[in-house]
């Protein structure tokens, strides 16, 4: 797995757990893009350190048509959308 700050990781609902987990990779330590990667989830706005697993995938960032449905919770601090939701197409 690769990724890059600004990427999107998303976890998928395993184990009984009902959603999915989705955030923004905020920090990557090595340059070939390898994890561990400081990631800012959606739901929670907690930053925390991440070791994905088989459960897990990368989105670039840019991808405006994966993107979620900007709302009060998915708002930056400035209360407008992160870049990586917006494409310039």
């Amino acid at each position: 797995m690769k990724a890059a700050v600004g990427d999107r990781l998303i976890v998928e609902a395993t184990r009984g757990t009902s959603t999915r987990h989705e955030g923004f990779i905020m920090q990557v330590d090595h340059p070939d893009g390898s994890p561990p990667y400081l990631v800012r989830w959606l739901d929670t706005e907690r930053e925390t350190l991440v070791f994905p697993g088989p459960d897990a995938r990368v989105v670039q960032a840019g991808r405006a048509d994966l993107a979620p449905a900007t709302s009060a919770t998915h708002l930056g601090p400035s209360g407008t959308a992160p870049a990586a939701w917006t494409s310039s197409a």
